[in-house]
C-alpha cells in the first residue's frame, strides 16, 4: 500500500508484504442492531467476546461475538473491524489537522499552506462543478487529433506521469537481482477490472455487464450520445478483454523469480516491435544512464503488441479517452465522481454510499503530499514512549527469530548461515522517517483541484523516474506517518511501522504486556517472518533476488507451506466461496510465524518475575490469543468479500484470527481445547516452519 504516486501504480508493483492489503473479512456473520451500551471502541476489551461460544467451537465468535452481535457495517464502507475502526478514528485526527491549516494556511509555500489549500481545493464543489470536462480538454482533444500510434504512446506515457495507466505497468523501483539500484519495470496493466477472472469467468458476468454500461454512462457525462456511448463501451471492453487473454491471475504474478526478466532497452524494442516502446520511454523521461529494463510478464506485452498493430487505431483512441476519464474522475464535476464510485464502490465492493467529501479530500492530501501532512501528524499524536516501547518488544521478537533460525532441525547448516546472515542486517523503522519529502517544488493552488493532482502526481513520478539508475535510499519510507498499516520489504530487509498503526487495537500502552504481544507483537512478527515468507525468503542478505536454499532445504520449506495452503484452502469465505491457499500463502506463513514468535517473547518477558495476575478473569496467556484474535474482527460485504478471495492476498479475518492459532500447541492447552473440539487439529496435520 505505497502512497499515492500515479506513474508507479499500476502492475508490476514493489515487492513489499503488507499488513493488510485490502483489510479482512467474516464469513457469514449475523449482525444485530446496535446495542445501547456505549461501545468500547477498536481497542482490546472483554465486552467484544462472547463467552457463551465455547473456545473449542468457535474461537473466532469466543473472542468477538459480542462486537459482531452489536455490528453493522457503515454504508459508506465495504468492510468494518478493528482495522478500519481504528483507521476511522485515526482520520478524524487527520482531519482535525487538514481542517485547521485550511483554516490558517500560514506562509506561501509552507507545508501548512499547501496541507491546507489542498483539502480547500477538494471540498471546493462548486468550483469544481462549475469546470466541468475544462481540465481534461486539452488532453481530449489531443486524442482526438491522433493520427499514429506513437502519437498516442506519447499522450500515454502522460497519463502515466500523472493520473492513469493505459495500455500497460510502468514502475520505477529497486532492482530485484540488484537491490542497491533503482530499475525500470514493465508488465501488464491497462485493465479496468480487478483482475483476469473478471473478463471470463461466469461467476462475474454481472460485473461484466455492468461494466459495460458504467463506460457508456461515463461517456455519455462526456457529452457522447447514448448509442455512440454504448458502441464505444463494447470497442473499450472488447479490447480490454483481449488484452486480458495474456494477463496473468494474481496467484501466477505472486512468483517473483518467474515476473523477472531483465533485457537491455534495445533488446526490448526488438522483442516487442508492436510496442511503440522508444515513444513510451521518451515520453516518461527516462535518463539516458539508464540502458536496462525488467520485464514482468513477457507474454503480455508481445499480445499487447499484436493487439495494438491489429485492432483499428480508432478503438484505441477510445480505449484511452475511456481510461483518463475514469482516471479523472475523482477530480471533476460530482456526476463523473459519483458514477465512477457507483461501479468501482458499490457493484465491484456492496458498498451503498461514497465516504463524506473531507474524508476523500484528507486520503489525497496524505496520497499525494503524505509528508507534508505527516509532520503535523507526528508533532501531535506520536508519543516519544510509544517508539521506546516498539523497540523494546521488538528486539525481545528478534531474539526469539534468531533463536529459531539457530535450532531449526529441519535446516542445514548451509542454508542456515545465509538465514542467520540475512536476519543479522534485518531493521527496523518506526513511527516515520527521518528524511522528509521535500515539497517546495509543487504548486498548489486553493482554486485548482485538478491542477493540484496532476502537479504533484507528476512531481512525485519525477522524482522516481530521475532517479532511476541511482543507488537505492534505504531511510526512505514506502507509507506516509499516518497509515494505519505496516510492511516488510525484502529489498532492504526492513519491517516499517508507520506512527499511525501504533494505536488501539494493534498497540496500546495502557494494556498489559500480553494484549500487546498478542496485538502489535504479532504483527511485528508477523513482518519479521515475511522475509521468510514463501516470496520473501528468495531474497538475500543483500536484499538480492537469488537462490541461496540447497535444494533439499528448499523441498522442505515446500512440504511445510503445502500444510498451510491446504489448510486455508479447506475455508469457505462465503457458502460455495473457498478461500484461494496459495494466493494467500505469503500472509499465512507470515501469521503462523508471528503468533508463535511474539507468544515465546511474551513468555521469556515474564521469567524471572510472579505469573501475572488474571486479568477480567483470563491468564495473560489467554489474552495473548484473545488480543490476536479480536484485531482481526471483521465484517465484510458479500460482493467485497468475492473481491477480497479472488484478488487479495490476505485470507478474510476471522480466518486470520483462527488459521495460525490451530497449529500452535500453547493455544490449545490455554483454553484446554482436545480432540473431539471442533476447532483440534491433530498434531500430526498441524503446519510449523519457523
Amino acid at each position: 500500500m505505497n502512497p499515492v504516486h500515479r506513474s508507479t501504480r499500476s502492475s508490476p508493483r514493489p515487492p513489499v508484504a503488507l499488513l493488510a492489503a485490502c483489510a479482512f473479512a467474516l464469513a457469514a456473520p449475523a449482525f444485530a442492531a446496535a446495542a445501547a451500551a456505549a461501545d468500547p471502541g477498536p481497542g482490546f476489551s472483554a465486552r467484544h467476546m462472547d463467552p457463551s461460544v465455547a473456545p473449542g467451537a468457535d474461537f473466532a465468535r469466543f473472542a468477538a461475538g459480542g462486537w459482531y452481535t452489536r455490528t453493522t457495517i457503515p454504508a459508506d464502507k465495504s468492510r468494518w473491524g478493528g482495522f478500519d475502526e481504528l483507521a476511522e478514528r485515526n482520520w478524524g485526527h487527520v482531519r482535525a489537522l487538514v481542517e485547521a491549516a485550511a483554516a490558517n494556511p500560514g506562509a506561501a509555500g509552507s507545508n501548512t499552506q499547501k496541507v491546507g489549500d489542498l483539502f480547500a481545493s477538494a471540498l471546493d464543489v462548486a468550483t469544481i462543478n462549475a469546470r466541468g470536462l475544462q481540465p481534461i480538454e486539452p488532453t481530449l482533444a489531443r486524442i482526438a487529433a491522433v493520427t499514429t500510434r506513437e502519437e498516442l504512446a506519447a499522450i500515454c506515457a502522460e497519463m502515466h506521469l500523472e493520473l492513469g495507466n493505459p495500455l500497460l505497468g510502468m514502475a520505477f523501483y529497486a532492482d530485484q537481482k540488484k537491490s542497491d539500484t533503482y530499475a525500470f519495470y514493465l508488465g501488464q496493466g491497462g485493465l479496468s477490472l480487478p483482475s483476469k477472472d473478471y473478463y471470463f469467468s461466469e461467476k462475474f458476468a454481472r460485473e461484466r455487464w455492468e461494466f459495460l454500461g458504467h463506460v457508456a454512462r461515463m461517456l455519455e457525462l462526456a457529452g457522447e450520445k447514448r448509442e455512440t456511448a454504448y458502441r464505444q463501451a463494447e470497442v473499450v471492453l472488447s479490447l480490454e478483454k483481449a488484452m486480458a487473454e495474456n494477463a496473468k491471475p494474481p496467484v501466477e504474478l505472486r512468483d517473483r523469480l518467474a515476473n523477472y526478466h531483465k533485457m537491455t532497452l534495445a533488446d526490448a524494442v526488438a522483442a516487442y516491435p508492436g510496442l511503440p516502446l522508444r515513444r513510451l520511454i521518451d515520453g516518461l523521461g527516462v535518463p539516458a544512464r539508464v540502458t536496462d529494463l525488467i520485464v514482468g510478464q513477457p507474454k503480455f506485452l508481445e499480445g499487447l503488441g499484436r493487439l495494438l498493430q491489429e485492432r483499428p487505431l480508432d478503438e484505441w483512441k477510445t480505449y484511452v479517452r475511456w481510461h483518463l476519464l475514469s482516471a479523472s474522475a475523482p477530480y471533476l464535476k460530482e456526476t463523473l465522481d459519483e458514477e465512477r464510485f457507483r461501479f468501482q464502490g458499490t457493484v465491484l465492493n456492496g458498498t451503498p454510499q461514497q465516504e463524506p467529501r473531507w474524508q476523500r479530500a484528507a486520503r489525497r492530501v496524505d496520497g499525494l503530499i503524505g509528508d507534508a501532512l505527516g509532520q503535523l501528524y507526528v508533532a501531535r499524536h506520536f508519543p516519544p514512549e510509544s517508539k521506546a516501547r516498539m523497540l523494546e518488544m521488538i528486539g525481545n521478537i528478534q531474539a526469539v527469530m534468531r533463536d529459531r533460525l539457530t535450532q531449526l532441525d529441519w535446516m542445514s547448516e548451509e542454508t542456515r548461515r545465509k538465514a542467520l546472515a540475512k536476519f543479522d542486517r534485518f531493521e527496523a523503522m518506526i513511527g516515520y522517517t527521518d528524511k522528509w519529502r521535500d515539497y517546495s517544488g509543487v504548486e498548489i493552488r486553493r482554486d485548482d483541484y485538478y491542477g493540484n493532482v496532476v502537479r504533484a502526481a507528476r512531481a512525485e513520478s519525477r522524482r522516481r523516474i530521475d532517479r532511476t539508475g541511482t543507488k537505492v535510499d534505504k531511510r526512505e519510507w514506502g507509507m506516509t506517518p499516518s497509515t494505519v498499516n505496516a510492511y516488510y520489504s525484502p529489498v532492504t530487509n526492513q519491517i516499517v511501522f508507520p506512527a499511525g498503526i501504533l494505536q488501539p487495537p494493534f498497540f496500546d500502552p495502557a494494556m498489559d504486556d500480553a494484549v500487546n504481544y498478542g496485538a502489535i507483537g504479532g504483527v511485528i512478527g508477523h513482518e519479521i517472518t515475511h522475509g521468510y515468507d514463501d516470496q520473501g525468503r528468495r531474497s538475500d542478505a543483500d536484499g538480492n533476488l537469488v537462490d541461496w536454499w540447497t535444494p533439499e532445504d528448499n523441498a522442505k520449506f515446500r512440504e511445510r507451506a503445502q500444510r498451510v495452503v491446504e489448510q486455508f484452502n479447506g475455508y469457505q469465505a462465503l457458502p460455495g466461496l473457498a478461500i484461494n491457499g496459495q494466493l494467500a500463502l505469503g500472509e499465512n506463513i507470515a501469521d503462523l510465524g508471528g503468533v508463535s514468535i511474539a507468544f515465546e517473547a511474551l513468555q521469556r518477558s515474564l521469567k524471572g518475575k510472579p505469573a501475572p495476575a488474571k486479568i477480567d478473569g483470563y491468564t495473560a496467556e489467554q489474552r495473548f490469543f484473545l488480543s490476536w484474535a479480536q484485531q482481526w474482527r471483521t465484517a465484510y460485504r458479500d460482493d467485497a468479500m468475492r473481491l477480497q478471495v479472488a484478488r487479495g492476498p490476505h485470507a478474510p479475518g476471522n480466518f486470520r484470527a483462527i488459521g495460525p492459532l490451530v497449529n500452535f500447541q500453547p493455544f490449545y492447552d490455554a483454553f484446554g481445547i482436545k480432540e473431539g473440539d471442533k476447532l483440534w487439529k491433530a498434531p500430526a496435520d498441524r503446519a510449523k516452519i519457523w
